[in-house]
């Protein structure tokens, strides 16, 4: 088997580092940290951490409860079976069962903190372990966002646009307590003031580099019951993933004056519009938005209600910001009239605007099964109630869309688990969710497969999803969000994180297993 040197077979790809099997040879003992033996099969792996690679392939093997550590690659490498001369992708598989080949490469995200370690679990035993995929991966964690002053982030994107489908791990969105913790760049602070953000969170510069809608759906497990009992069927909340809140200029106003907002046409005269007479004190925010922004959010919405056959609402405020909501409600209804009513009425389902207080209620009182379009920070609120509504923040699926079709990224909808991740690190025991993790890598499978023609990967993606929830719902086996959601306090009603994803790998190998009896 050909080893390669971590030290001398790199080479750096953007803000990431390519390491490949098909370097030249080295004389170095497999048993050394510093050689990694792939075997003689070539595949990429992208290292977000360039600095002294073999070094760091020793020993952090134990978590600081003083200080926050976050597990890097190289870490997560140094636990594997990788630096011993073994191949973690066929580790532990039967010899009767072929692993699925993934025709083309996915493009994986890294995050922090709890959700980080997860991550590799499930990559390492739940996915990795039976298919036969190029990974392109990109380490989306804080500090290293912050060293690379968000490159890496855009070069993410990029490859996301290259290869067709990402799949990301929860990130940090910092706020000033997480700016001071992880000593973040007073520059980056700088810059990120100036491009009207600071220190934007991953997923949102991701969407603002390759535009498109996000896309939220509950996992609907029947055993947990659901704050609003009324709801049967999924909701869908398509939420504008560009502009608006999210890329607004704020500023305190220190004292009286006035505020103006002033436009200057190309090549034309300044435009003044008088905004407020300041008496003392306040704040003040602009935002904006773009007609081909909310032209694309539109088809997203419309072909994904028409690809499953749900009715379709829009809701804005259009009665307060008559031009500013006024304009997606009118590109909205143009665009429905145009190239997607007939679709719509042969399939028995329709598209609707409301206003957004009045979708809300509705919403409430409804049994589901539709998709709801809304602005950015609507759908961004309104996504979460509806995950908790039907469970669990945990059981909530996140994927971002663009109009073209030409990339797609899946996520969990929620956090990165700091509360969990703190536990973590003193040693104790955590029953974290993970299914909505799961959940980003199985949508993320089921695109590539799509893409690629490959039944078998979407049908493998299927089987791990049906695991998730059977593990749950037919054997009772959760964690612990889920046995409080189900009124269990109990320590013997839920079990740890790696306890259930040893479940779920169990249910998934009986489930394969009776597929290939059929």
């Amino acid at each position: 088997m050909a080893a390669v040197r971590l030290t001398s077979g790199h080479f750096r790809q953007g803000c990431c580092w390519v390491i490949r099997s098909r370097c030249q040879p080295t004389c170095a003992s497999a048993s050394s940290s510093s050689v990694l033996n792939t075997g003689s099969r070539s595949f990429s792996t992208v290292v977000g951490r360039p600095a002294s690679i073999s070094a760091s392939l020793s020993s952090q093997s134990s978590l600081s409860s003083s200080a926050y550590v976050r597990p890097a690659l190289p870490n997560a490498l140094a636990h594997s079976s990788l630096v011993h001369g073994r191949n973690p992708f066929t580790r532990n598989m039967s010899a009767a069962r072929r692993k699925i080949m993934v025709k083309n490469p996915i493009v994986e995200l890294d995050g922090d903190e709890m959700t980080r370690i997860i991550w590799q679990d499930i990559k390492d035993k739940v996915c990795c372990r039976y298919l036969e995929v190029d990974l392109k991966y990109y380490d989306l964690g804080l500090e290293y966002r912050d060293q690379t002053d968000d490159q890496v982030t855009v070069d993410a994107a990029e490859a996301i646009k290259k290869y067709g489908v990402g799949v990301k791990c929860a990130t940090i969105t910092p706020d000033e307590a997480r700016v001071e913790e992880f000593k973040l760049k007073k520059s980056n602070v700088a810059i990120s003031q100036r491009n009207h953000q600071k220190h934007p969170c991953a997923g949102g510069l991701l969407t603002h580099c390759r535009g498109g809608t996000v896309f939220r759906e509950p996992i609907v497990i029947p055993r947990i019951p659901k704050l609003v009992p009324g709801w049967k069927k999924p909701i869908i909340i398509g939420r504008h993933a560009f502009g608006d809140q999210y890329r607004a200029t704020d500023r305190l106003i220190p004292g009286p004056g006035t505020l103006e907002l002033v436009y200057t046409p190309a090549g034309g005269e300044p435009e003044r519009i008088q905004v407020y007479d300041f008496k003392g004190p306040g704040i003040a925010q602009t935002q904006y938005n773009l007609d081909e922004s909310i032209r694309g959010f539109a088809h997203a919405s419309f072909k994904l209600a028409s690809l499953k056959s749900l009715p379709m609402y829009m809701s804005t405020k259009n009665t307060i910001l008559k031009k500013y909501d006024g304009r997606f409600k009118d590109i909205f209804q143009e665009i429905y009239d145009k190239e997607y009513k007939a679709d719509f009425e042969a399939k028995g389902i329709w598209y609707e605007h409301r206003l957004i207080d009045d979708m809300v209620a509705q919403m409430i009182k409804s049994e589901g099964g539709y998709v709801i379009a809304m602005k950015n920070y609507d759908g961004d609120v309104q996504s979460d109630i509806v995950a908790q509504g039907f469970g669990s923040l945990g059981l909530m699926t996140s994927t971002l869309t663009t109009p073209a079709g030409d990339a797609f990224e899946s996520e969990a909808a929620h956090g990165t688990v700091t509360r969990h991740y703190r536990e973590h690190q003193k040693g104790r025991e955590t029953s974290t969710n993970p299914i909505a993790s799961i959940f980003a890598w199985t949508r993320g499978l089921v695109r590539r497969g799509q893409l690629d023609e490959t039944p078998e990967v979407v049908n493998f993606a299927e089987q791990l999803e049906r695991a998730c929830v059977e593990v749950v719902d037919v054997e009772g086996i959760m964690t612990k969000d889920l046995a409080l959601a189900c009124g269990k306090k109990d320590r013997e009603s839920w079990v740890t994180t790696k306890e259930y994803l040893a479940a779920v790998e169990r249910r998934l190998q009986k489930n394969l297993g009776e597929e290939t009896k059929l």
